[in-house]
């Protein structure tokens, strides 16, 4: 079996037993739920839920209704450097497969942070053996080895003149975000997952260490950030679930939210 952690959503690869509990949930950055650790497969998820694909502003989406685990929404892009599936999810269905290859299918996988794994082994056999980019620093957290998984370093990896990945850590020592200044209607956007993380007025965003326990990034971090982003032309910035998402004003809300965000730690 390939154990599915149903708090965080990360696959195992095969195992006869699922582990005693999932190091992902018991970092400080998660959580076990309440109820103890359980666990369920892909294709019992199968039977369970099915995946949701719609458009998220300009973009398209891919989730899984119900909610499972942690909610977050995939997202596909079409960029001069093929078609990018950004993040991951738990659940990839054949009806799925099928509707993203009318979208012109998935030439690669690219990941924000170890919360989001989830099922990247499975989207990437889906379509052919996709390569899946992490960034080097976390690979301790991968529960599923693929030779599709390949590792970058630094604090930037570009994949094309419109799309580079950014480490921005704060989060985990290889959060990652997107920035592709060919998105839709001429827009340039940053898909942030939880590297930044979009504040519920979707005119802000934070810097978390752990988003559910509240623990803030440290401001070194942030500061870092700050550097790595001044040069980028920024109007839309995706969070990590459907609509959590800052449509215009992107690089004011950017640099606005660093400058609130020190202060209320007192830099």
């Amino acid at each position: 079996m390939r154990p599915i952690c149903t708090n965080c959503g990360t696959q195992w690869a095969d195992r006869p037993q699922p582990p005693d509990h999932c190091p992902i949930c018991t970092d400080d950055r998660q959580y076990v739920a309440p109820t103890g650790q359980a666990w369920t497969t892909h294709e019992v998820l199968a039977t369970t839920h099915r995946v949701r694909t719609e458009r998220d502003g300009d973009l398209l989406g891919i989730g899984i209704t119900p909610t499972f685990a942690i909610p977050q929404r995939a997202l596909h892009l079409r960029t001069d450097v093929g078609n990018v599936l950004w993040d991951c999810t738990s659940l990839v269905t054949p009806e799925t497969v099928e509707a993203l290859e009318a979208y012109g299918g998935i030439d690669l996988i690219a990941i924000s942070h170890p919360h989001f794994y989830s099922a990247m082994v499975e989207w990437s056999d889906a379509f052919g053996g996709v390569p899946i980019l992490l960034h080097a620093a976390d690979a301790e957290w991968i529960q599923r080895p693929s030779p599709n998984i390949l590792h970058w370093d630094g604090s930037e990896h570009r994949l094309s003149p419109t799309v580079c990945l950014h480490r921005c850590a704060g989060h985990f020592p290889g959060s990652t975000l997107l920035h592709w200044t060919a998105a839709p209607n001429g827009r340039n956007v940053i898909l942030a997952g939880d590297t930044l993380h979009v504040t519920a007025d979707r005119r802000h965003l934070t810097f978390m260490y752990s988003v559910p326990n509240y623990v803030p990034a440290h401001p070194d971090h942030v500061e870092r950030t700050r550097a790595q982003l001044a040069d980028l032309a920024i109007d839309d910035i995706y969070g990590f679930t459907w609509g959590l998402d800052i449509i215009g004003g992107g690089r004011a809300a950017l640099d606005a939210s660093i400058d609130r965000y020190l202060a209320a730690v007192g830099r």
